[in-house]
């Protein structure tokens, strides 16, 4: 089985699906053989018809079952020294190098090897393959696929997304929600500040009071959380906006970005914030040039995965390898747009975060060899059923 994983493996690093790029080469033929092996396939195309998801479904068409989950895309190569080509799979030492090996083409890779045998033993309950586009973007197909899913009437019960956690079964992890706040005044010259609207000025003020929330957020943690830190973070990552030093500037932008640990602080940040600007910030602004403006565009919101008291998928991931208990993690995923259909999802797949995105990314055969031995016990599970 692990030769077969390698050689799937390979087949998907030569397939270059950085984020800006087209995946429909990978998802045809991810789907041509989820469909050898008796698979219902449903392609969803996004609106430029350049990109798509996937998703399969093995065995009986009911409601329940488990989805095994991964994206498709992955990050750019460029200004990256490698030794080898990126998007020829290489072996050596161990370790399969390539771009996409980790994160997270590996785990789709024994998925994929590991359906024939799922497909012999599904009776009782579906195994589901969930294959999506521009998760490195912001789970931009990841939030399509699941509304696809809604409309469709589909409800899976588990779901095991298979970003490379080192085989740790990861129950949570923060939200990431990104964002572009701009600013519209009115130029004019340094010397009469009172005739022009300081886009600048305003960007400061809003910046101010955006870490005023911030300060207010590290009071807010629940008592139970596990995160570290336990509270929502807020980070202004950018501030740009003006030229030169006696000009008043038309235009400045605030790029931030907040990873809440409960949806109650999101409303919390959005709404604080839109009152300032309404009712502080644009009156003032408007006072001088009536068509000043605040606009936020969301880059990204992608949901973090709330732990939970009682959670299937990792209770039956802890039987399946003899874990003890499981983890969170700093970084997102998809896993909380699949948790916010109702579903019990835990992250837990080959490789270590460590690898993704670097130069030489790489995985080890030991790795991937667990993540065949966790599918292989899944399948005996299924077939207990």
């Amino acid at each position: 089985m692990l030769e077969t994983t390698k050689q799937i493996l390979s087949d998907l690093i030569a397939f270059p699906t950085v984020s800006v790029d087209s995946n429909l080469d990978m998802i045809a033929y991810l789907a041509a053989r989820l469909e050898d092996c008796g698979a219902k396939a449903q392609i969803f195309q996004d609106e430029t018809g350049k990109k798509a998801n996937l998703f399969a479904t093995l065995g009986p068409e009911i409601d329940g079952g488990i989805v095994l989950s991964g994206h498709t895309d992955v990050v750019p190569v460029a200004d990256q020294d490698w030794t080898t080509d990126p998007f020829v799979m290489e072996e050596r030492d161990g370790r399969l190098y390539g771009r996409g090996t980790c994160d997270m083409k590996g785990f789709i890779a024994a998925a994929i090897a590991m359906a024939p045998n799922f497909a012999q033993r599904v009776t009782n309950m579906p195994v589901h393959f969930a294959f999506t586009y521009d998760e490195e973007t912001g789970c931009i197909g990841a939030g399509h696929l699941v509304e696809a899913l809604k409309e469709s009437n589909i409800k899976p019960r588990l779901a095991i997304i298979g970003e490379p956690t080192s085989m740790r079964i990861i129950e949570g992890h923060k939200g990431c929600f990104e964002y572009s706040t701009r600013f519209q005044g009115l130029e004019g010259h340094g010397s009469a500040p009172d005739l022009g609207v300081n886009a600048v000025e305003y960007a400061a003020r809003y910046v101010s009071f955006l870490l005023g929330l911030k300060a207010k957020l590290t009071t807010m943690a629940p008592a139970s959380s596990r995160f570290e830190p336990p509270w929502t973070t807020v980070n202004v990552g950018a501030i740009r906006g003006g030229s030169v030093h006696n000009v008043i500037a038309p235009k400045a932008q605030v790029d931030w970005e907040m990873r809440p640990v409960q949806a109650s602080d999101t409303s919390f940040v959005k709404e604080a914030l839109k009152a300032y600007c309404e009712n502080e910030l644009l009156p003032a602004m408007r006072k001088v040039y009536p068509d000043a403006q605040i606009s936020t565009e969301v880059v990204g919101e992608v949901a973090g995965l709330i732990p939970k008291d009682s959670n299937e998928a990792r209770k039956l991931l802890m039987e399946l390898t003899g874990a003890n208990g499981a983890n969170l993690v700093p970084f997102g995923t998809e896993a909380g747009l699949f948790q916010s259909m109702g579903m019990d999802v835990v992250v837990c797949g080959p490789g270590s975060i460590e690898q993704a995105h670097k130069t030489d990314e790489f995985l080890s055969l030991d790795q991937l060899a667990h993540c065949l031995e966790l599918l292989e016990n899944l399948n005996r599970r299924i077939s207990e059923k």
